[in-house]
């Protein structure tokens, strides 16, 4: 199985265990998508997407009505979506992602998360060079329709990654390449059931138990923030976890 997908299910374990922290993040970014691209599915594919993740999720029906609501509210404040880099204790890379109102909150509490756990806020662009930003769909196999020959029309569209599990098929792609395979899926009458971005670190560090609860910790500020959606690390993951 392909690194893009090994990372995936490891992080997916560890993040999406509280299910009210994945509605609000679901949220945020379902009324980020209504601002940005309008209020109607059928004329936003990002919006679209997103309302897939959110049935993935079992997020209410009405919860993601309220998100699409909110960006329409002449009350609504805008959100800026801004990544911060830096380095964690033993000099694992961290990537966040925030989507936030309040900048200036922002950048001050994820530089008191990495001060306070013996690392350090970086540069923008400084630590770009260790992740691939990929994006990665989950659809539902067509009957009739072999897995190479999928592959072969998708390669055009710049998947190169392609894996079946029973009769889900998971593609991972170059995250620029997003908008163009999910219209070849629309087109195709693909099922999409959820897509999301990931960053993949193209390598990962060893660290030891002491080592890694250390750097649980600051990870864990992270995910607690409300102002952050996602965040990514290039150290290794603890293999018996994954099991």
């Amino acid at each position: 199985m392909g690194r893009a997908f090994e990372y995936r299910k490891a992080r997916k374990m560890k993040r999406w265990g509280n299910m009210a922290r994945v509605f609000t993040k679901l949220g945020k970014e379902i009324t980020i998508a209504a601002k940005a691209g309008g209020p109607d599915p059928d004329m936003n594919p990002r919006l679209r997407a997103l309302m897939q993740n959110a049935k993935a999720e079992n997020m209410p029906k009405d919860t993601v009505e309220r998100a699409i609501k909110k960006a329409t509210d002449k009350d609504y404040t805008d959100y800026k979506e801004i990544v911060y880099e830096g380095y964690g204790p033993f000099g694992i890379a961290i990537m966040v992602e925030t989507a936030t109102d309040n900048n200036t909150r922002t950048v001050a509490n994820v530089r008191s998360y990495f001060n306070k756990h013996g690392g350090s806020l970086g540069t923008s662009g400084s630590l770009t060079f260790l992740f691939d930003h990929k994006c990665t769909f989950h659809i539902t196999a067509k009957e009739g329709v072999a897995l190479e020959d999928l592959e072969l029309e998708l390669i055009d569209y710049g998947v190169d990654e392609i894996e079946q599990d029973e009769n889900e098929i998971i593609l991972s792609a170059p995250f620029e390449e997003n908008a163009g395979i999910q219209k070849f899926l629309e087109d195709n009458e693909y099922e999409i059931t959820s897509s999301e971005f990931v960053r993949v670190p193209n390598d990962v560090k060893e660290v030891n138990a002491e080592q890694r609860a250390q750097i649980e910790k600051l990870l864990e500020k992270f995910d607690d923030d409300e102002d952050v959606q996602n965040v990514f690390h290039n150290m290794k993951e603890d293999e018996s976890e994954e099991e």
